[in-house]
């Protein structure tokens, strides 16, 4: 039960660390540093890593929690949401994004009024969105008892 628990706190605690760490450090530090261009084709390339990153921890995360069988249903039916919203990225979102990116000659010459870049944007808000609140699902799991 023990181990249990601790892989639990583990692995929300390293999937909530690595969204934070990916959404507020390095990201921002490429989109700074670089061009548009480059820094949205690292980001491109980290990203399957990245979703893949939170399904592992969000798996290990529910298993430990089943395993635990403390009788709280809250933290399972937030770790199931949270899983289906990084599983609608990773399956989803992420894909149809990153057609379109092949798709966008360049982001720092194509205007932002352009249909592509308009639904590039539209699809990135809904990541963003979903992002940040399996983030918010993470604070409360660690917070939790």
């Amino acid at each position: 039960m023990q181990t249990a628990a601790l892989f639990y706190r583990l692995s929300i605690t390293f999937w909530t660390g690595g969204i934070a760490l990916f959404t507020f450090i390095l990201t921002p530090a490429l989109f700074k540093s670089l061009s548009r261009d480059q820094a949205g084709q690292i980001v491109g390339i980290l990203f399957p890593g990245y979703f893949r990153w939170g399904l592992a921890c969000g798996v290990i995360a529910l298993a430990g929690r089943l395993v635990m069988r403390t009788g709280a249903s809250v933290p399972v039916i937030l770790l199931v949401v949270m899983l289906a919203l990084t599983s609608f990225q990773a399956f989803y979102i992420e894909p149809r994004a990153a057609a379109l990116k092949r798709e966008i000659p360049s982001f720092d010459t194509t205007p932002r009024e352009h249909p592509l870049r308009r639904e590039f944007s539209r699809l990135h808000g809904i990541s963003a969105c979903c992002n940040l609140a399996v983030m918010a699902g993470g604070i409360a799991l660690v917070v939790m008892p």
